[in-house]
């Protein structure tokens, strides 16, 4: 379908990845998957991580008044 007719408030996916998921969560993760944003975001997150730059669960739920 050209990109042109394809409307805003429809999302598809190939036949085989709705075929294979077996929940709503599935669909969002491979929606996420292709999208290069949230893909540049996790990588810069892992990057961080790895330099020792991110925060303990036990800092983030204090920061975020979680108990």
């Amino acid at each position: 379908m050209p990109l042109n007719k394809i409307k805003l408030d429809e999302v598809t996916f190939p036949l085989s990845v709705f075929e294979t998921a077996d929940t709503k969560e599935d669909l969002e993760d491979w929606l996420l998957s292709q999208n290069p944003e949230f893909i540049k975001k996790m990588r810069k997150a892992r990057r961080e991580d790895m330099q020792g730059k991110g925060k303990s669960w036990k800092s983030f739920k204090k920061e975020l008044c979680i108990k």
